[in-house]
């Protein structure tokens, strides 16, 4: 080999040396996890867990079962159901808690994220706060403001136009932190609210909620996904970690 060559060569296989060993940093900053479940290790060092595998319906049942229903599939990191199945809910149960998830539903799609339910009554939402899942264009439930897509069903509304049309992904954040809730839509914060609160009690005691006496009163509870409507939901990218 000449020395032209050689010269050639070596600045070549340090290159690759060092394009390696940033290649190498990355993946050992990343936990690995199924396509579309992106976690970094320091997420995971600062609380964050997957509460999706994006493989299987591990970690999620029934709600009042221990199986999880017929029509929830999970595959290539999504968690989705096509038609009109039975509410899902989280094994385990979070009081103070940071959520996030990424969500699409087809047009006309109706959907919702309930968060400290409890399995007293027999539906998930007599006990549990809902984050509305929703196409606010073509959807029946649009024509009133509180049942909107990022609300707190039936109490609070959000502001239009923060929600993304049909089929496409949707950012969703919800911090509970005592009695105190906020809803996060596509990195910008739609509801705030406190438990407990006159303004909280008053709009409780004027919607159908007032009927469930523990209505939003758990200090913990199951993270549950509705499935009573038909249409396609799909979910991925969920994770939590508990507050102090």
């Amino acid at each position: 080999m000449t020395k032209r060559r050689v010269a050639l060569v070596v600045p070549f296989v340090s290159l690759m040396c060092i394009l390696t060993a940033a290649a190498c940093a990355s993946r050992s900053a990343m936990v690995s996890s199924a396509p579309g479940q992106v976690i970094t290790r320091a997420e995971q060092s600062d609380g964050w867990r997957m509460l999706f595998d994006g493989a299987t319906t591990k970690g999620w049942r029934g709600f009042r079962t221990d199986t999880v229903p017929a029509g929830w599939k999970a595959d290539s990191g999504v968690l989705w159901k096509e038609a009109r199945t039975r509410d899902i809910v989280s094994v385990d149960q979070f009081g103070d808690f940071e959520l996030s998830l990424e969500w699409k539903i087809a047009s006309r799609g109706n959907a919702g994220l309930f968060y400290r339910g409890t399995e007293e009554y027999s539906r998930i939402y007599w006990s549990a706060p809902e984050y509305q899942l929703l196409d606010d264009s073509l959807a029946s439930d649009n024509k009133i403001e509180d049942h909107r897509a990022g609300s707190a069903y039936g109490l609070y509304a959000p502001p239009r136009g923060v929600v993304k049309p049909a089929n496409e992904w949707n950012v969703t954040r919800v911090l509970a932190k005592g009695a105190h809730v906020e809803h996060w839509l596509n990195g910008r914060k739609v509801v705030e609210y406190e438990i407990g609160s006159s303004d909280w009690e008053a709009k409780v005691k004027a919607s159908k909620f007032n009927a469930w006496p523990n209505y939003g009163r758990a200090k913990k509870g199951h993270i549950a996904i509705q499935g009573d409507h038909n249409g396609r939901l799909e979910l991925r990218n969920i994770r939590i970690r508990e507050l102090k």
